[in-house]
């Protein structure tokens, strides 16, 4: 029996996903993603072609997740 993914929260959803990878049923993920925001900022990261540039996209990733724990914070 598969769980009703439209009652799911988002957290409840990602956990899901997270735990059937390899499953061939992306229901969850088609859920997930239809709950994104349209104005909501999309930020791409293309394969690192070299170490320093591994680095790099690694520091930015932790400054944007930094940035909106922050946001989240202020807003409670």
């Amino acid at each position: 029996m598969k769980p009703n993914f439209e009652e799911m929260t988002n957290d409840e959803l990602r956990a899901y996903a997270l735990q059937h990878r390899s499953d061939e049923d992306i229901e969850a993920l088609r859920v997930l993603f239809s709950r994104r925001k349209p104005n909501s900022q999309t930020i791409v990261f293309h394969p690192p072609k070299t170490p320093q540039e591994e680095q790099e996209q690694f520091e930015l990733f932790k400054r944007i997740v930094e940035e909106k724990e922050g946001k989240k914070d202020s807003q409670s």
